[in-house]
């Protein structure tokens, strides 16, 4: 290029045209305000919830004690256990039967069994045994507090060994753990992640599709005549959803399939429950997707929107990091998302065999969302372009 041509790009008539392009792009930012709210907004989440809510290394876990003693000693025990402060006490059950019930609803993660005869045998120097039943369903969860207990053991009865127990101090560990864990005793990752990774997937897809459902008609210019139907809005909803039903349990039948032969998760429930669950979810999926289709202007918007509500499902649910291990505002949250009880009923039903007072729990809150949300979608969808 020869001088005549550099002056020619940086002549006051080339920086006008440039400045004008810069102006029109600022102006057009500062009318996508959710796309520019989003782009702020999902670097601040992430970095909320990697900061406060990821933690590895989870505390105050609940425990369930099933208590055949209740002497100084035992209560000495439970006192310890808190102070680990890797264990909360939520419950004393009556029986095994109800310790069980906890531990299959997702209640608790340890049921503590103190034997009849725990303070008899300790004072006789026999090192009495402590059951400890842990969910490994998420091994994550509950391999630190296991470790803690062991410490534990050394020196949870000192401050009472005195006069003639005080020799018993000496014969470490105080009692015996006897540890079953149970779901996946073999601590098999593909057992924990792949239910799980059913209800990520389906997350996924079902909102990514129908978050364009809307937006798409008015991007294609097939809205007008849509709008010139009888249809009502709640029919529209419906037409929209229905086709995507089938396709997500498509979706679920090949993870399944492919959980069962490739990775042989076992498959210890009712099929049909969970294929019953599996409706409720998507629906409430789908029903997030067509809000967010009706708030956005395009496409592109309706896709930026799947990710801001994508991130938190899947980070809060308790799919890759400990559900109890996260502050208690993170798991309120966490437990208004469809993907937490996904995850717990696609786990319960396969690993622990859970049947449908067992996932109740978990079920209506997915209702609640779906109704809610479908709610939503319909008084924002419109029918007239004003």
């Amino acid at each position: 290029m020869d001088n005549n041509g550099v002056k020619d790009y940086f002549s006051d008539s080339s920086l006008y045209r440039l400045w004008a392009m810069l102006k029109k792009e600022f102006i057009h930012m500062r009318r996508d305000k959710i796309t520019i709210g989003l782009i702020l907004w999902i670097p601040v989440i992430q970095l909320i919830i990697f900061g406060y809510a990821i933690n590895t290394n989870p505390k105050h876990l609940p425990v369930a004690l099933v208590l055949g003693d209740n002497s100084p000693y035992v209560r000495s025990f439970v006192t310890g256990l808190e102070n680990t402060d890797y264990f909360r006490i939520v419950s004393v059950a009556q029986s095994e039967q109800e310790s069980q019930d906890l531990l299959r609803k997702n209640r608790v993660l340890f049921v503590f069994s103190i034997p009849p005869n725990f303070t008899r045998d300790f004072l006789r120097g026999d090192k009495p045994n402590i059951l400890v039943e842990a969910d490994a369903t998420d091994g994550v969860a509950i391999g630190p507090a296991m470790q803690a207990l062991t410490q534990l053991s050394k020196t949870v009865f000192d401050p009472l060994l005195l006069g003639g127990t005080q020799k018993l101090r000496y014969q470490t560990p105080s009692f015996q753990v006897i540890a079953h864990p149970l779901y996946n005793p073999e601590n098999i990752t593909s057992y924990s992640i792949l239910p799980g990774l059913l209800g990520v997937i389906l997350t996924m897809s079902m909102i990514t599709v129908t978050a364009q459902a809307i937006t798409r008609e008015v991007e294609l210019g097939t809205i007008e005549s849509l709008l010139a139907t009888p249809i009502k809005p709640k029919e529209v909803m419906i037409g929209k959803m229905v086709p995507y039903i089938f396709l997500g349990y498509f979706q679920a039948t090949i993870i399944l399939l492919l959980a069962a032969f490739l990775f042989h998760v076992p498959i210890r429930g009712s099929l049909l429950l969970l294929y019953v669950s599996i409706f409720v979810f998507i629906i409430g999926n789908l029903s997030m997707g067509l809000f967010f289709s009706t708030l956005a202007d395009s496409q592109l918007q309706a896709t930026q929107m799947t990710f801001f509500f994508f991130l938190p499902s899947i980070l809060l649910s308790g799919f890759m990091f400990p559900f109890y291990g996260m502050p208690q505002w993170a798991t309120f949250i966490g437990e208004g998302l469809p993907l937490t009880h996904m995850v717990r009923i696609a786990r319960g039903i396969l690993l622990k065999g859970n049947g449908i007072s067992q996932i109740w729990v978990d079920i209506w809150p997915m209702l609640l969302f779906t109704a809610v949300m479908l709610t939503f979608a319909t008084k924002r969808y419109r029918q007239t372009l004003d």
